[in-house]
């Protein structure tokens, strides 16, 4: 049999903090604005696909960014294929850019490949080229074998190209610099780089340059990322007038984090992709920061108020599937199924109702999800095995209009928990509401009630009442002090069974016309002493108090 071995002594850190320190964005506990957002979905998202996208996938994938609300989408790497040329040239001579819309374009800063880039450019109303070289120790000693004078003279060059072709075409032309491989860098030499390329551009109040920051390959813990760019946006020149951007990928799972601590660091601007999604692990997922601010109350420029939809339009277009507990957007990300868990939901959801509040505070939830059009019977109290009374009780009664008793509530999740334990199987909306109705509805009873009427007697009620079993009907005269009691006396009488009325509970359900359905809900106890449930339904709430009493003497009758 092989033994496989872990041997940690083959790793060790590649990263470089800077020599000089200043830790300032540990002082702030939240991002208080929303970065500029450019989403990479069409190069780093589709490049990585195991099928990329078609021309028209990458269109249906365009039109959705755009309803989303992107103002910067990197549309591709136009010198890399032919399908990325003319999908640019189709934005381009179709004018399917808005007017307040850039798109991005990828090149390596190589003399043909930037060329071609400025050639499917042409034309652009609003086009960001943005160009890259790789800087770090690795890629120095083991791709290039190039010093580091050598490797700055790669990016300077790159920088003097695309300033004089952006000259030389028609269009709107803006630049964008990185020194890929930017976390595999001494910060000291990225910032040299940097601003040698800054120097060509000559960045101006007309002339924004983007120096972005790529986590090419996640190799430290986010706060080392935070302090680079920290040092980067502390040293960079011209920096106002320079915006800084961060493209973090997601190799240790910490993209997010790198991310977050990177804007408090001081940086403007952020590329990524929805759900994550590109080379390796992927890249930083834009839907998760997004909602993040969205749930400390900061609005995050981006429009995901219809979730559902964008899971839709990514999977048919990527063929990816978006995980069940992807945050925010995933099928399970707001699911309860545990017993306490869908208690305190559901007693923070009437809190929140009772008290009419606006801010959301409810346990479990970090953000309603109605917000991003989700449901909460579909998606917020799910029932299985683990579920409780409280879950339950909230799923009929927002889903149904059933608002049953606590002890009921008790009765009836033991019954969910038992069939789901059973079947090994979650139960549906639809499936605990027949439950429910079958457990505690009339069905096929022996004993009917054929008609029933009522007379005051002092302070007494009568009830006259024919009761029908085997299409033979008895009529039976009984008193009570009430209707409900009257009805009680008169099943004693009729059956000579005896039983204690422990419980009764009503409600107006919804309104059907000018009448209101009534529900109500009723517990007895026989001999045994074990508790017996009925419920009724009916416009007239004698009669549904008359069924649920009928009900649960049926159900104790069966044991």
């Amino acid at each position: 049999m092989t033994k496989y071995m872990m041997d940690v002594t083959k790793y060790e850190a590649g990263y470089y903090p800077p020599k000089k320190i200043t830790y300032d964005w540990v002082k702030k506990d939240r991002i208080e604005k929303a970065p500029q957002w450019c989403s990479v979905d069409l190069r780093d998202g589709n490049q990585s696909l195991v099928i990329p996208m078609s021309l028209e996938q990458k269109l249906k994938f365009y039109d959705l960014l755009l309803k989303i609300g992107f103002k910067e989408i990197e549309v591709g790497f136009p010198a890399a294929s032919e399908t990325e040329f003319e999908f640019l040239r189709t934005l381009i001579d179709k004018n399917m850019i808005p007017s307040d819309v850039t798109v991005q374009v990828l090149t390596q800063c190589r003399e043909h490949i930037i060329r071609k880039t400025f050639e499917a450019c042409n034309g652009a109303p609003s086009a960001i080229i943005h160009f890259y070289n790789s800087v770090s120790v690795a890629q120095r000693e083991q791709v290039f074998k190039k010093s580091k004078e050598e490797i700055k003279k790669i990016a300077v060059e790159g920088a003097r190209l695309v300033k004089k072709l952006a000259s030389e075409y028609e269009g709107n032309f803006r630049f964008e610099y990185s020194p890929e491989s930017f976390t595999g860098t001494e910060p000291e030499y990225a910032l040299e780089v940097c601003n040698a390329v800054l120097d060509v551009l000559e960045p101006s109040k007309t002339n924004n340059v983007i120096i972005n920051l790529p986590v090419t390959v996640e190799m430290s813990l986010p706060h080392v990322y935070a302090s680079q760019v920290e040092y980067i946006s502390k040293s960079l020149k011209y920096r106002e007038h320079v915006t800084l951007s961060l493209h973090p990928h997601n190799d240790r799972g910490t993209g997010v984090a790198d991310t977050e601590l990177a804007l408090l660091a001081g940086a403007d601007r952020v590329e990524g992709t929805l759900f994550g999604n590109g080379e390796r692990t992927g890249n930083v997922d834009i839907i998760t920061l997004a909602m993040n601010m969205y749930s400390h109350g900061v609005n995050p420029g981006l429009d995901f108020s219809d979730m559902p939809s964008v899971v839709d339009t990514f999977e048919e277009c990527t063929g990816m599937h978006v995980h069940d507990r992807s945050p925010y957007a995933g099928s399970l990300v707001f699911a309860a199924f545990s017993g306490s868990h869908q208690d305190a939901i559901a007693k923070g959801m009437k809190w929140r109702e009772e008290k009419k509040l606006h801010c959301w505070s409810v346990p479990y939830i970090p953000i309603d999800p109605a917000d991003i059009n989700r449901t909460y019977d579909a998606d917020v109290i799910r029932v299985n095995s683990q579920s409780g009374k409280g879950g339950i009780g909230y799923m009929l009664e927002q889903a149904y209009g059933y608002s049953l008793p606590p002890k009921m509530r008790e009765d009836f999740s033991y019954i969910c928990k038992g069939v789901s334990d059973r079947e090994h199987k979650e139960l549906k909306p639809g499936e605990v509401l027949e439950l429910f109705k079958e457990s505690y509805f009339i069905h096929n009873s022996p004993i009917t009630i054929a008609d029933i009427h009522f007379f005051r007697k002092g302070n007494c009620v009568e009830t006259e009442i024919i009761f029908e079993k085997n299409k033979e009907q008895t009529k039976l005269r009984t008193e009570g002090n009430g209707s409900l009691d009257a009805i009680s006396n008169a099943l004693k009488k009729y059956t000579g069974k005896m039983y204690t009325l422990e419980v009764y509970s009503e409600h107006s359900m919804q309104e059907q016309g000018s009448k209101s359905v009534a529900a109500a809900y009723i517990g007895i106890t026989g001999d045994n002493k074990k508790m017996y449930w009925g419920t009724g339904t009916n416009t007239d709430i004698i009669r549904a108090s008359a069924d649920a009493l009928l009900a649960a003497f049926n159900n104790m009758m069966l044991g």
